[in-house]
């Protein structure tokens, strides 16, 4: 067992925290608030080949897992810069494209992500779904050689940014007359295919929105996959990369946190010429939380070597695990940042409060903290399900 990172791992952690700190949380806070994206810096890390990672090298990627993304989520999140596109995009649709898409689907989309000059993202939740995807009420019909859709959707990110959403919806299985899911590549700009922000209390350049879909016509290969039979697996190739990047982000935006928080009480002194960091009210505090950060830090690199190494069901496991502890770890680390620097830590300039809202985000999305506690009490400890 090691905990260290190859040569080529570093390297790319390292320059990954490089590009990030140019750009810092000012940047993000400035493009949020102007209704913006982060434009500038998505170019320029998939110029350098940091957005494909994780993309077999004959389709421009670098050919490496999602170990090395969870690396580039991780430090531009460290870095003030936690870009949720990444998850949607490379860890996500890149994933599905790349282990159940067609060659040509594989070949039309995975260049595009790996260099960054394409965006795809994820429509899978619902608003009377909710966390229970077998109540999808999006469907999808033949009608000769097309596909028509029809329903709608909800908190789906960055549809603004993307040329094409991987719309999940059920089609009806022609032997037995039962609905099961399929994907769908569908074009942003898809004729019926409508959107309606949905303002957040986030401040995130990356915008959700409601999705509507009346009859929305594609041709066949718009259907992920050689056949409706990739539908269900395609669907769960998503999630082990989605929860292990999200947890990768969480822990990345709680060591900015802690490391704004921790410069700041270790020079800011009010009670005689000690600083307030030497106190154990405050410094305990940080302490524990950068404890939990890294805990949480260890499970996702035991999740991410676990899918790397195609252990899937045993990477379900540690990825809802890390999901759950960076999920915890990054909402402690900021409120605790807010608390050591008092008034400060309100204030824009500090650039920590302005986290609040998504690490809180995190304990819910892409996954409810319960959800996994389920998940856990069923898979690891046994017990009937609740629900």
């Amino acid at each position: 067992m090691t905990f260290d990172l190859t040569p080529e791992q570093d390297q790319l952690r390292d320059a990954v925290r490089a590009l990030g700190r140019r750009y810092g949380h000012g940047y993000f806070v400035e493009k949020a608030k102007a209704g913006e994206h982060t434009t500038e810096l998505w170019a320029e890390a998939g110029r350098l080949g940091y957005l494909g990672v994780n993309i077999p090298t004959e389709y421009g990627g670098g050919g490496g897992g999602i170990t090395e993304l969870a690396i580039v989520c991780e430090e531009l999140a460290a870095a003030g810069c936690p870009l949720l596109l990444l998850v949607v995009s490379p860890a996500i649709a890149a994933t599905v494209l790349n282990r159940h898409g067609t060659e040509e689907q594989r070949k039309r989309h995975l260049p595009g992500l790996a260099d960054g000059s394409q965006k795809i993202v994820f429509a899978i939740t619902e608003p009377e779904a909710g966390s229970n995807f077998h109540r999808l009420g999006t469907v999808a019909r033949r009608d000769g050689d097309d596909w028509v859709l029809n329903g709608r959707k909800c908190y789906i990110s960055g549809v603004d940014e993307a040329g094409h959403v991987l719309v999940v919806a059920r089609t009806e299985d022609s032997g037995t007359g039962k609905l099961k899911p399929a994907l769908f590549l569908v074009p942003t700009d898809a004729v019926g295919l409508t959107r309606s922000k949905l303002d957040m209390e986030i401040v995130s350049p990356e915008n959700q929105f409601l999705l509507y879909l009346d009859d929305v016509r594609v041709p066949a290969d718009a259907l992920l996959g050689e056949s409706l039979d990739a539908g269900l697996p395609a669907l769960f190739a998503g999630l082990n990369p989605e929860r292990i990047t999200v947890a990768a982000m969480g822990a990345g935006t709680g060591r900015y946190a802690i490391e704004r928080a921790s410069e700041y009480t270790a020079t800011r002194k009010v009670w005689g010429g000690r600083s307030i960091g030497s106190h154990q009210g405050v410094s305990h505090p940080l302490a524990h939380a950068a404890v939990q950060v890294e805990l949480a830090r260890l499970m996702i690199q035991k999740a991410a070597t676990l899918y790397d190494a195609g252990r899937d069901l045993e990477a379900g496991v540690s990825g809802n695990m890390a999901k759950y502890a960076a999920g915890e770890a990054a909402a402690l680390a900021v409120d605790t940042a807010v608390q050591v620097l008092g008034g400060a830590g309100m204030t824009t300039e500090y650039g920590v409060a302005t986290l609040l809202g998504a690490v809180r985000a995190g304990r819910i999305a892409p996954v409810s903290r319960e959800m996994i506690l389920n998940f856990v009490a069923q898979h690891v400890l046994g017990q009937d399900k609740s629900y």
